[in-house]
C-alpha cells in the first residue's frame, strides 16, 4: 500500500496548492486541489474518505475521512483555505515552503494547513483495528470567507464525533471560548445638488456623521453591560472599519456607506444585536429624512464556549501543560459544538504570524505537537 509523504513534503504540497478564500470574487479559489491531495493521503492510511460539496460553489468541498468504527470518537479539525495574500510584500514566494532561521514560511504554515499534515503524521501508524472509538480528520472549506464549510456540516447535522480540536493557531495553548463576530454594511441614501444652496439636496456624509455619533454611544453602553474578564479585550468591541461617500467637494453627498465589525462576549448574541442595530440606525437618520439600506458582508458567527470541566478541555489541559483560555478572534468551533462535538481551539501556530507577509511555524512545534496529537488519539480512541 502506498505510503503518504513525510511531514515536510505534505506541509510543502499543502502550501503549494493555492486555496485562497475572499469575500472579493477575483481573488477567490477553490479548495477542491487540497482536499484531493488529502483524500489520497488518507485513504493511503486507511481512512473511509467522503467529500462533500458545498452547494454554494461547485470549486469547494469540504473532506471528512474515517478511521475506525463506533461513536464518540476524536475530531481533529482544520480549514483548507487561506486569506488573500500579495506576493510583492512576502520576502519569498507565498506558496512555496521556505525552511530558514528555525522556521517554515510560506501562506498557511501558521493558519492552518500546517495542522492538517501535522494531524495525519499522528495518524501514521494508526490501524482501524486498534481503535475503540473513531479517529475523523475534518478539513473545510472557506473559513475565512464566511465559514461555508463549517455551516454546510452544522445544516447537514451530521454527528461527527464526540471531542474536537481545531487547529488554529494558538501557540499549542487550549482555547475554550472565544467571541462571536458579525460584519455589516450601512448605506446612507440622500440626494445630491450643489453645494451653494443647502436646501438643493440632503447630504448622505452628514447623515452618517449622525450614525456614526449613534453608534459610538451603542458601543458604550455594550462595554458597559458586558464584560468578560476571561477575555485579553474583555468588552465587546465595535470597529468601524471602512467609510465612503460623495464624488466631489462642491457637490452634496448623495449616498455614503459605511461597514462595521462587532464581536461580543459570550452571553450575547449576533441575531439580537443585529435587530438592535437597525432601529439605532434608522432613529438617527429619521430627523433628516435620509434612507438607509443594510447589508449583511458575514451574516455572524456565535461566541463559542465549551464548559471548563468538558473532558477535551481537561485533557488538552493536561497534555499542553497550559489552562484553558479565551480569544478574541473567531472559528468553526461554535459549529461543532452546536452538533455536540465539545471542541477545544489548539494548534501550533502564533496568531500574530496569520495573515501576515511572511507567515512562518517554528519547527520547535512540530514535534511536540504531533505528540500532543498522538497522546489525545491515544486517550480516546485506543
Amino acid at each position: 500500500m502506498p505510503r503518504p509523504p513525510r511531514l515536510l513534503d505534505l506541509i510543502g504540497a499543502l502550501v503549494g496548492t493555492p486555496s485562497v478564500s475572499s469575500f472579493e470574487r477575483g481573488l477567490d479559489h477553490g479548495n477542491r486541489a487540497v482536499i484531493n491531495l488529502l483524500a489520497t493521503w488518507l485513504e493511503d492510511l486507511g481512512f473511509r474518505v467522503q467529500i462533500q460539496d458545498l452547494d454554494t460553489d461547485p470549486a469547494k468541498a469540504n473532506l471528512i475521512a474515517t478511521l475506525g468504527a463506533g461513536e464518540d470518537g476524536l475530531v481533529l479539525a482544520g480549514h483548507t483555505d487561506t486569506v488573500p495574500c500579495e506576493p510583492a510584500l512576502w520576502q519569498r514566494d507565498p506558496f512555496t515552503l521556505h525552511e530558514a532561521d528555525n522556521r517554515l514560511y510560506g501562506l498557511g504554515t501558521a493558519d492552518m494547513k500546517a495542522f492538517l499534515a501535522l494531524a495525519i503524521e499522528a495518524a501514521r501508524d494508526l490501524r482501524a483495528a486498534d481503535l475503540k472509538r473513531p479517529l475523523v480528520l475534518l478539513a473545510t472549506a472557506d473559513e475565512e470567507s464566511g465559514m461555508l464549510g463549517a455551516r454546510r456540516l452544522a445544516e447537514a447535522g451530521r454527528a461527527l464525533g464526540r471531542h474536537c480540536i481545531v487547529g488554529e493557531p494558538t501557540g499549542l495553548k487550549p482555547i475554550r471560548q472565544h467571541k462571536g463576530i458579525f460584519d455589516e454594511r450601512i448605506r446612507v441614501v440622500g440626494r445630491s445638488g450643489h453645494s451653494s444652496d443647502p436646501t438643493l439636496g440632503n447630504s448622505a456624509l452628514e447623515g452618517m456623521h449622525d450614525v456614526i455619533g449613534a453608534l459610538l454611544a451603542w458601543r458604550t453602553e455594550l462595554q458597559k453591560a458586558h464584560r468578560d474578564a476571561a477575555f485579553h479585550v474583555p468588552v465587546p468591541t465595535l470597529n468601524l472599519g471602512h467609510i465612503h461617500g460623495g464624488d466631489n467637494p462642491n457637490r452634496i453627498c448623495g449616498a455614503c456607506e459605511l461597514t462595521l465589525d462587532l464581536r461580543p462576549v459570550p452571553g450575547l448574541y449576533t441575531a439580537a444585536l443585529r435587530e438592535a442595530l437597525h432601529p439605532r440606525v434608522r432613529a438617527a437618520l429619521a430627523p433628516r429624512g435620509l434612507k438607509v439600506e443594510f447589508e449583511a458582508i458575514f451574516d455572524g458567527l456565535p461566541p463559542m464556549v465549551t464548559q471548563a470541566d468538558a473532558h477535551i478541555v481537561r485533557l488538552a489541559e493536561q497534555l499542553s501543560g497550559a489552562p484553558a483560555g479565551a480569544a478574541a478572534f473567531g472559528t468553526e468551533g461554535p459549529y461543532f459544538n452546536a452538533l455536540g462535538c465539545e471542541t477545544v481551539i489548539l494548534g501550533p501556530g502564533n496568531i500574530e504570524q496569520a495573515h501576515q507577509p511572511d507567515e512562518y511555524l517554528a519547527l520547535d512545534r512540530l514535534t511536540p505537537t504531533v505528540e500532543l496529537l498522538k497522546q489525545a488519539i491515544s486517550r480516546i480512541c485506543q
